[in-house]
């Protein structure tokens, strides 16, 4: 069946109740009914809850093969419990057909690749995926196809129940001897712990992992005790140096610097930039680099920021400090400047991701945004953008939030370069579709700014602000111009991946790659 932004899903997939996408208020009007986890009915008095080991944790909770196992990914590449505790699962206790639910999985877990290669791991459900657990999945060696979800989606999918979690492992800083726990203190902090709150409050079971004991209690806990089974303190859970990431900085670049300072401008020329707006941006050197000038606007205006949220970097922390604006609301740190930042700097909070981005619930921060800056891998002439699948096809990113504030701001800008090497950025259809165009409103590249059809109303806001665009057709063509039109990837029948909506339906799938002939 074809779905609303022309991508064709199997039948086999659409079982049930599974949907296809057919637009971003599709779901409007229906209901799902909230899953509930497993509880003793009554729990003894504990002095403790402090395990031996990651592999008496487990058998104290039970664990046995076919299970799901959720992690989340706060210490980005810098993370070391997914690959402690999975070793522990597989080859100390032996147990096999094991499904990695995660918000996030990176180049820091290239061993769980091994694991897959082996049949001990048999599913996937996470946001990102890349690494060589990227390539293995792109290779059809995970026995049943990886499940790909937003960060509002993964909420979405464990509060509704579709995904089960017998055991969650929460990777913290910080621990009392009952599990109280935060992000911050000790030699890990990675600051806000918001993916793994929804994981602690419907999982069977939840083990916490902290390489920094703390006394009772560990107030204000980003994950509380009560949702507590077991408490394991090992050598370390990770190195928080490599929570940030080479893209997560204000770039220097003249022509990313020049991008940035469109952005603003697209951003200045709307009636929604005025005292008190809302805003967020992506971890792209253009995207941060929109702080700079955005900022410029606001002291010619006389106006300041209400609050920003998402995964928060320095720059955004710069302004908070300046009091240009009035809160930051956090999900999740990307380099050590923010993670310092949430517990020193006041009007710093941290929140949950369902708090952040999930669509089934009735008070998502993202459905307040006035702004949105994005960056993109590809976008497409119907707007669509790809941020999961290179051009090769392989798995090697993540739709992150990046949907989710596409659907809920009243402006979602992507910014991205026209052309990268000898690839077209804007072309004529994207590998894959992760966030769909009737979610994106302006594109800002290098040759030229492009408004999608869909929003009149910008069009007018940009020409009344004698702000130059352009169709984004013309964008394509001078693309192609420049480094060619690439060549179809060729594809065999087998999905090794499905990329869901925010909202449950399905969006698109990945196919494996046919390999290369010579």
């Amino acid at each position: 069946m074809k779905n609303a932004v022309g991508r064709e899903i199997p039948d086999s997939l659409l079982v049930d109740g599974k949907e296809v996408y057919q637009g971003k208020n599709y779901m409007d009007g229906k209901y799902l009914q909230k899953a509930a986890p497993r509880t003793k009915r009554y729990e003894p008095p504990r002095e403790s809850k402090i395990v031996d080991s990651i592999v008496q944790a487990l058998q104290d909770c039970g664990a046995k093969s076919g299970m799901t196992f959720s992690f989340h990914h706060h210490l980005r590449d810098g993370d070391y419990v997914v690959n402690l505790v999975m070793k522990s699962a597989i080859e100390e206790l032996g147990l096999e057909d094991l499904t990695i639910a995660a918000s996030s999985l990176g180049a820091a877990h290239d061993p769980i690749a091994d694991y897959i290669e082996a049949g001990k791991v048999v599913g996937i459900q996470t946001s990102g995926i890349r690494g060589r657990m990227g390539e293995v999945v792109s290779a059809g060696k995970l026995k049943t196809p990886a499940i790909i979800r937003s960060h509002g989606g993964r909420p979405r999918a464990i509060e509704g129940g579709e995904v089960h979690i017998d055991i969650a492992f929460i990777a913290a800083p910080t621990s009392d001897c009952a599990g109280n726990c935060r992000g911050v203190g000790g030699k890990s902090d990675c600051g806000s712990m918001g993916y793994a709150m929804t994981d602690a409050k419907y999982a069977d079971h939840v083990v916490v992992v902290t390489d920094c004991l703390v006394d009772f209690p560990n107030f204000p806990a980003s994950v509380e005790a009560i949702d507590v089974d077991a408490v394991v303190v090992v050598d370390s859970i990770g190195s928080p140096k490599k929570i940030a990431s080479a893209a997560a900085r204000i770039s220097q670049n003249p022509r990313d610097l020049m991008m940035a300072e469109n952005v603003a401008k697209v951003i200045a020329s709307t009636p929604w930039f005025q005292e008190g707006f809302s805003f967020q941006t992506g971890v792209g050197g253009p995207s941060l680099a929109a702080n700079l000038f955005l900022e410029q606007y606001m002291d010619q205006r006389g106006i300041k920021m209400g609050w920003a949220i998402g995964g928060i970097c320095g720059p955004m922390v710069e302004l908070l400090r300046k009091g240009k604006v009035g809160k930051v609301i956090d999900v999740q740190d990307f380099d050590l400047d923010a993670v310092r930042s949430i517990h020193t700097t006041p009007g710093h909070y941290e929140m949950s991701a369902s708090q952040y981005a999930n669509p089934a619930n009735k008070g998502a921060f993202v459905n307040k945004l006035d702004f949105v800056v994005l960056a993109a891998l590809e976008i497409d002439t119907g707007f669509n953008v790809n941020v999961l699948t290179g051009s090769d096809g392989v798995l090697r990113g993540a739709p992150g939030g990046h949907p989710d504030t596409a659907a809920g701001s009243k402006v979602c800008i992507i910014v991205t370069p026209l052309v990268r090497g000898r690839m077209a950025t804007v072309c004529e259809h994207v590998v894959t579709v992760t966030t769909p165009g009737d979610c994106v409103d302006v594109l800002v590249t290098d040759y030229g700014i492009a408004v999608n059809p869909l929003r009149p109303d910008l069009v007018q806001c940009l020409d009344e602000a004698c702000i130059p665009h352009v169709t984004i057709e013309a964008l394509k063509e001078k693309a192609y111009s420049l480094v060619g039109r690439p060549d179809d990837l060729e594809w065999e029948d087998k999905v090794v991946a499905v990329l869901e909506a925010r909202d449950g339906t399905i969006l698109d799938v990945v196919r494996k790659i046919k390999p290369l002939t010579l």
